[in-house]
């Protein structure tokens, strides 16, 4: 992404004497030119039947008219030039001072335009996104999600007042409030989108947290409606489909990303209530797969620690042999000794441990190095262009050969282009997760497909694979 350059004009002094002495200079050459033949004895408009002193009068009218529209275009681009730089030096200032981080997408997601108060937001200099996938800074997923739930009280074609959760460069979660509007080609067709974001200052956060937040989280955890969307997880040697990621959607018109609804229940000390409903939700949701499914549901840290879950888990109504919990990076944590005794105990039941977006921060790192997981899932900032940056396939390559040493399975997630899923196979990755392999689904005809698929090509050896009933 670039910033916006200065646009300068020098401007000159207009001086009336200069231009009276062209015309006076014109002038004289018109009658010079007209008149010299007849010094020489010569008449340019015999052939014409016309005086000399028609075609002189007319010189002299015409010149002065052709010098005045010539002066006054010149004097209306100078205007214009000087109008220009006076805009683009507005501009420049307002990028420069505002704290509003505008930005603009192109048809393929990829960042066009950054200002320079992303910095200041979410770490990224202008250089470093330009040509990157928005998806660096936040999840497609969730911000589709709540842009159909604000669209649907809105015009479609803008909106304002959207809630979502950014990616700061440091792993961090910043929760955002985004405004825009979709760009179209001549043609009509849509051609990405340009807008603005801005964190929500502390005020408004204390205002909401006292009030509609919390209101908010505590209706949801009254009525319990919420859902669950699975998303398939793939062989990458055999395309089967080897489990599914279970996905929470709230059923709300804020226009609330699923992210940043987690984030503000955290922010008023809800966060685990919240998130013992989804688990128990997904749980209740993942009986209706098919049974060669394993099952992955996300839980921060905090929540592994409830002493609820070992019940919740064995009144599942499914076999705790096809559970995968995957750690989320969610929550730093200071004293891993709780956290690895409430695990190991859900382990010796049965239940897989995998850690959720290894590599993008130093918190998820430490999940895997003290946690020590049966599967690694690998963050999807690793995964978007891994086909074409070779420190990101030499940090695939690295994750490959870890996973190995430690006995436990790699799923490479956000794979979206055939390129990626080219390159993740080729650094001998075995199961693989995104769009190209399949979008989130709440329709249980769509799990029952997978499941098809999953027979007609076999059942791959993966530790993907549900454990014994």
């Amino acid at each position: 992404m670039f910033g916006m350059g200065r646009l300068g004009t020098k401007t000159r002094t207009f001086r009336p004497g200069l231009w009276l002495f062209v015309i006076i200079a014109m002038e004289l050459g018109v009658v010079l030119a007209v008149g010299l033949p007849y010094v020489s004895g010569d008449d340019p408009w015999e052939t014409w039947g016309w005086p000399v002193w028609i075609s002189d009068g007319f010189s002299l009218l015409v010149v002065p008219v052709v010098v005045f529209a010539s002066f006054s275009l010149v004097r209306h681009q100078r205007r214009e030039r000087d109008q220009a730089s006076k805009t683009s030096r507005l501009m420049d200032t307002v990028l420069s001072t505002s704290r509003e981080w505008l930005w603009a997408i192109g048809h393929d997601g990829r960042f066009t335009f950054s200002s320079p108060a992303g910095v200041d937001l979410i770490g990224y200099e202008p250089s470093e996104l330009l040509g990157r996938h928005f998806r660096l800074v936040i999840d497609p997923d969730d911000l589709a999600n709540a842009l159909q739930a604000k669209t649907s009280t809105q015009n479609a074609a803008g909106w304002s007042g959207l809630h979502a959760v950014c990616r700061h460069k440091d792993g961090s979660r910043v929760v955002v409030e985004v405004s825009g509007r979709a760009l179209r080609d001549a043609a009509g067709q849509p051609n990405g989108f340009e807008g603005t974001s801005r964190a929500l200052d502390p005020l408004t956060l204390d205002a909401l947290a006292t009030g509609e937040i919390r209101s908010r989280i505590e209706a949801i955890l009254a009525s319990r409606t919420l859902l669950t969307a699975f998303q398939p997880i793939r062989s990458l040697e055999t395309d089967a489909v080897l489990g599914a990621e279970a996905l929470t959607r709230f059923l709300s018109p804020q226009g609330i990303s699923p992210e940043v609804w987690f984030v503000e229940a955290a922010a008023v000390g809800l966060d685990v209530e919240l998130e013992i409903l989804a688990l128990e939700t997904a749980l209740r949701a993942a009986t209706g797969l098919p049974p060669s499914l394993s099952v992955s549901v996300n839980l921060s840290p905090r929540a592994c620690l409830d002493p609820r879950l070992p019940d919740i888990f064995a009144n599942a109504g499914i076999p705790m042999g096809r559970i995968v919990l995957e750690v989320t990076e969610r929550q730093h944590v200071v004293d891993y000794g709780p956290l690895a005794a409430a695990l190991a105990s859900l382990r010796g039941r049965g239940l897989r441990i995998a850690v959720d977006d290894a590599g993008s921060g130093f918190a998820s790192m430490r999940h895997v190095l003290l946690l020590k997981p049966d599967v690694i899932k690998l963050d999807r900032d690793i995964i978007a262009g891994i086909d074409t940056d070779q420190g990101q396939r030499a940090l695939g390559a690295a994750m490959v050969g870890f996973a190995k040493e430690i006995g436990a399975s790699l799923v490479a997630e956000g794979i979206e282009t055939e390129a990626e899923l080219s390159a993740v196979a080729e650094l001998g990755m075995t199961a693989g997760q995104g769009y190209l392999l399949g979008r989130p689904s709440v329709r249980p005809e769509d799990w029952a497909q997978w499941d098809e698929a999953f027979q007609r090509r076999g059942r791959p050896k993966t530790s993907m694979n549900p454990g014994p009933n």
